[in-house]
This record gives C-alpha cells, sequence and structure tokens, in this order.
C-alpha cells in the first residue's frame, strides 16, 4: 500500500460540477486494485460502487467484450438482438420469473418498474395509483426515482416532486397495513432488499414475507430493487432469495455488467403483460455489447463460484472488522456492522465523511454514505487475505476518528 496520494491533475473546467470528487485520478487496475495517475495503488473495497463485478481487467470479461466490438456494439431495438434472448433466460432462470426488459441504468430500471406499477392500476380501473415506499430509501436521481427515494437532501431543489407515494418505515408490518388501511388507490410496494445509499439497511427476513403476503392478500406488486444488493453480492443471486420469496417485479443494473452500463427488470406472470409495444423503450438498452457484458458476467461468476465466494468472504470481512472494532461497539462508538456477503455498513455514532480520503490516503477505497455509515462493496473476487487488508488499514483510522473531539 501507498502514502498519503498526491493530488492529480484538476478536472477539466468545462466538466459540470455535480460531484464532489477525490483528488485521485486512477489510470488502471487489475483484480481488486487499482492505481493512480502517479503510479499509487489502492485496494478497491468500492468496486465502483457496487459494479464492478468481476474485479478489474478480468481477462474473460476483456476477451468477450473486445470480440464483440468487433461484430456490434448497437443496432437498436427495431430489430431482434439476439443476446438479449441469452441474457434474459440466463436471469430468468436464476430469478424464477418469466420476462425481462432491458435499458442502461439503475435509475432506468427503477423508472419502468414505477411505471409498471401506475399501469397495472390503470389497467384496474384506478385513475390515481399509489406505490409505498420506505424511508431512507434510494431509486434514482430523476424527477419519478428521486419522488420514490427517502432522502430531503437529495431532493432539496428540485420541488414539486411528483405525487403518488405513500412513505413508511422498514421492517414494521403493522406500520405499512396503518398507513394503507382502507387506501383502494395502493397498486404497489416498492423497496430495496437492503438499502444502499441510505446506509446499508437489511430488510428482515420475516418482513419480506410478511410484505409478500399482504400483496398477495391485496392484489399489490411487490417490486423489490435490487439494483446494488443483487447479482451475488449476498451470496445469493438476489438478495430476498434469502427469505425463500419471489417479488413482481426486480429491478437490475450496477453489477450485471461488470462496469459495462446495463440495466433490467425482471418480472414475473403478474407483471410480465403489463406492457405492450409503445408503452415503453430505451434506445441502448439491450444493445450487444451490453448484453455481452451482462452474460459473461453471469457465466464467470458460475464458472469462478463467486456466489459462495462474497458469502464466505463478506462473513470473513464482517467478522474481522468486529473482533478489530470490538471495543468501540461495545462502547457505542460504533453503534452496528451489518450487511450480507459483500455488501456491508459499519455505522459509528458521528459523521465519519472524512475517512474517505484518510483511507485513499492509506490505500484504500471506500465509500461513506448516510452521513456515518463506511460503505464496503468490493468486487465478488475479494480473497479473504484481500479482506484482512481492508480490516487492518480500515479500523485504526476508525478508532482515531472517533478519538477525536466532535
Amino acid at each position: 500500500m501507498t502514502a498519503a496520494a498526491t493530488p492529480a491533475t484538476p478536472a477539466s473546467p468545462h466538466v459540470m460540477n455535480t460531484y464532489g470528487r477525490l483528488p485521485i485520478a486512477l489510470s488502471h487496475g487489475q483484480g481488486c486494485r487499482v492505481w493512480d495517475v502517479n503510479g499509487r495503488e489502492y485496494l478497491d473495497a468500492l468496486g465502483g460502487i457496487a459494479v464492478n463485478t468481476l474485479g478489474h481487467n478480468h481477462p474473460k470479461l476483456v476477451a468477450a467484450l473486445q470480440d464483440q466490438v468487433t461484430k456490434l456494439i448497437h443496432t437498436s431495438n427495431y430489430y431482434h438482438v439476439p443476446l438479449q434472448e441469452e441474457l434474459a433466460k440466463l436471469l430468468v432462470e436464476r430469478s424464477g420469473m418469466t420476462n425481462v426488459f432491458f435499458c442502461s441504468t439503475g435509475l432506468e430500471a427503477n423508472e419502468a418498474a414505477l411505471k409498471l406499477a401506475r399501469k397495472f392500476g390503470h389497467d384496474k380501473g384506478i385513475e390515481r395509483p399509489e406505490i409505498v415506499v420506505y424511508e431512507k430509501a434510494f431509486h434514482g436521481r430523476s424527477i419519478a426515482t428521486l419522488s420514490a427515494t427517502g432522502n430531503p437532501k437529495v431532493q432539496a431543489g428540485f420541488g414539486p416532486l411528483v405525487e403518488g407515494f405513500i412513505r413508511v418505515p422498514i421492517n414494521n408490518i403493522e406500520q405499512l397495513k396503518a398507513a394503507t388501511a382502507n387506501n383502494p388507490n395502493v397498486v404497489a410496494v416498492f423497496f430495496e432488499a437492503i438499502q444502499g445509499e441510505g446506509g446499508v439497511n437489511p430488510m428482515h427476513m420475516d418482513y419480506l414475507r410478511d410484505v409478500r403476503a399482504l400483496c398477495d392478500e391485496r392484489d399489490w406488486l411487490l417490486m423489490i430493487d435490487e439494483v446494488q444488493c443483487g447479482m451475488g453480492r449476498t451470496g445469493k443471486w438476489f438478495a430476498h432469495q434469502w427469505a425463500g420469496i419471489q417479488p413482481d417485479v426486480m429491478p437490475l443494473a450496477k453489477g450485471l455488467g461488470s462496469g459495462v452500463p446495463v440495466g433490467a427488470v425482471v418480472a414475473g406472470p403478474k407483471a410480465a403483460n403489463i406492457f405492450a409495444p409503445g408503452n415503453h423503450g430505451s434506445t441502448f438498452g439491450g444493445n450487444p455489447l451490453a448484453m455481452r457484458a451482462g452474460v459473461t458476467t453471469i457465466q464467470t461468476m458460475e464458472a469462478e463460484g463467486l456466489l459462495a465466494n462474497a458469502a464466505t468472504v463478506g462473513a470473513h470481512l464482517k467478522a474481522g472488522l468486529e473482533k478489530a472494532l470490538a471495543a468501540e461497539l461495545t462502547s457505542g462508538a460504533v453503534k452496528e456492522i451489518r450487511g450480507m456477503g459483500l455488501m456491508l455498513g459499519v455505522d459509528l455514532s458521528k459523521p465519519c465523511g472524512t475517512l474517505v480520503q484518510r483511507a485513499a490516503d492509506s490505500g484504500l477505497l471506500i465509500s461513506v454514505t448516510a452521513d456515518s455509515v463506511i460503505r464496503l462493496v468490493p468486487p465478488l473476487i475479494m480473497t479473504t487475505a484481500e479482506a484482512d487488508q481492508v480490516v487492518a488499514i480500515l479500523c485504526p483510522l476508525i478508532t482515531a476518528l472517533l478519538k477525536e473531539a466532535t
């Protein structure tokens, strides 16, 4: 690992100022490691924010993409795209669902899910359909997905928000029932199986089963956002599968293409035929390059046992963090270490945004979300030795921060 990073060349003044970037410009990577333009090395525990499933420069993915670029990159959905059929079949088989719509991002996938829910309601004669969403949720930054999101900070300045959402806390079935009582306009319940941006907050297994039963009872769509927690990150293909349930609608993106932009909406029988030709579309969605990335990602995950690896290494990493931070957990300075597989959050008792730079200075890439939660979502190829390195670098930084005066 390396000492403090030297600031890279500042970003172009022509790039819109929408990100609070670190003074680092990365040039290349290999496995779970990346290097900046100054030659400094970092262990990547962020994975492009849960995107780089196969890590960096994976030989199978690189070869597949190089081959595809020589054939077709984009054609448009005026024509059949055989690779769409191939990737859709892989997703249907692993989800137990029936049909797939392809787009390019998680935001697009969530937007499509919201449209499915509204049309589901209109087809039943409901003029003003309403969708249940959750406190601390994050579904994207379009006006509709921003409205479904439960973060006033990211909503500020973009009102008026879209109507038609009922917001409830997570993991409380009685509050969900109370918030929807005697309301004939409710058409769907929409949530992340594990909230990502909201602080790595998992839905409890019993709660998932209770919501599935409630949706069946009341003829609502169960829509589970697996954009960040899906694609093997928790040790199963999709996080909700730990509860033994199946949603009606499941948006995917992030890890599906291992870095190539690809999103999908997977639907079960109740939602698969809501859209008809002309109801929805995506110019770039399902392009051959993105589909090849998705197919290769799934095939490589299976060939290399990455679901089992995510579960094993994730448990090892969590145990290592708990051991190294045992005193802080006992005192309450660290509130909780939560998550599943290789999607973990370390919840501190104080804001910890400065740790992102401090960790980078020590050769580790992480993020902080919800002000006080360190988020670890590394590539699914991470080894136990690399997990030990994460603990060795990160935990002393946490301890030092907690000792500082507020």
